[in-house]
């Protein structure tokens, strides 16, 4: 009999777990009654909750011992972290991951089952066909993101594809395994490989509680995956500085044909600031871009662990 293992990263979501739990025993329950193909298993993964998050995942395990099993960080690592704990910790034949807010429908994981069980994919994953309730500025800011990305990056992801996804074990291992501390699962997804299958859903609404990602947040997230999967910002660094050289060149040599020909021209001042205050601004942004994938090989030399464990059963 087949293993299912639910990887479930967790932050302060209290009010979510006990609805997303009987959710998710209902639907793999009934799919599983006139079948006894397969046992799931769940990893939940306390990324430094707050509020009751770990009593609630506490009191899961105590009803459900040899089902239900978590992780419980000394602190918040972030959410790429609590997923690598859980696919790390995940022993099933078949490893989903799936939000607890149940943003990500529940009610699709017996068509992923069934797929992987009887066709040669790899992997089921899942997208959003839209973006309805959530805030105008958001929306165009993530269809942005896949865009540009999708732009200078060799590796594609697909726009609107949701961490959500039912993966074979040989998909599982080949992404922990994967070395590296900084981490953008949504591109590591599609460098990995493998046969994939996408299903579309419709935008659905917390169960309960707040999103726990800021626009400033969700911006930061953006630019690691840019430069986690992109050498192009550094190249764009690179062309800047060369056309500000190109143009200065062009520029010293029509002020000297100025001069020869119409005599020597009083300069303006606020132009000549202007100016560099330009080039001061170019030579700041590039090495803003510099100095972030710096800051990354930084962070990778020091091979400090992705997280810190304080309890796990």
């Amino acid at each position: 009999m087949q293993v299912i293992s639910i990887v479930v990263p967790c932050y302060n979501e209290q009010e979510s777990l006990p609805l997303f739990y009987k959710r998710v025993e209902q639907i793999l329950t009934d799919f599983n009654h006139h079948r006894e193909q397969f046992q799931w298993e769940y990893w939940f993964v306390n990324d430094g909750s707050s509020d009751e998050t770990l009593q609630q995942l506490q009191y899961l395990h105590a009803a459900n011992p040899d089902g239900v099993h978590y992780v419980d960080f000394s602190r918040n690592f972030g959410k790429e972290a609590a997923l690598l704990a859980g696919l790390k910790a995940a022993q099933g034949d078949f490893v989903a991951v799936m939000d607890a807010d149940l943003q990500d429908p529940p009610e699709l994981l017996p068509t992923m089952i069934q797929m992987l069980m009887e066709t040669d994919y790899d992997v089921v994953a899942t997208k959003r066909s839209d973006r309805q309730g959530e805030p105008w500025l958001r929306s165009k800011l993530s269809a942005a993101f896949y865009h540009v990305i999708n732009w200078i990056s060799q590796v594609k992801i697909v726009p609107g594809a949701r961490d959500y996804r039912l993966m074979r074990r040989s998909v599982v291992t080949a992404i922990v395994d994967l070395p590296e501390s900084n981490r953008f699962s949504k591109g590591l997804f599609s460098w990995v490989g493998f046969k994939t299958k996408y299903l579309t859903f419709s935008h659905q609404d917390r169960v309960a509680g707040e999103t726990h990602w800021s626009m400033r947040q969700l911006l930061d997230y953006s630019l690691d995956g840019i430069v986690d999967f992109s050498e192009v910002p550094l190249a764009i660094a690179s062309w800047l500085g060369g056309l500000s050289f190109v143009t200065a060149i062009l520029g010293m040599i029509w002020i000297v044909i100025r001069a020869l020909l119409f005599g020597n021209a009083t300069a303006g001042w606020p132009s000549l600031v202007a100016i560099v205050l330009m080039l001061g601004g170019l030579q700041l942004l590039c090495l803003g871009i510099l100095g972030k994938y710096i800051g990354r090989i930084y962070l990778e030399t020091k091979h400090r662990p992705q997280y810190l464990i304080k309890d796990k059963r």
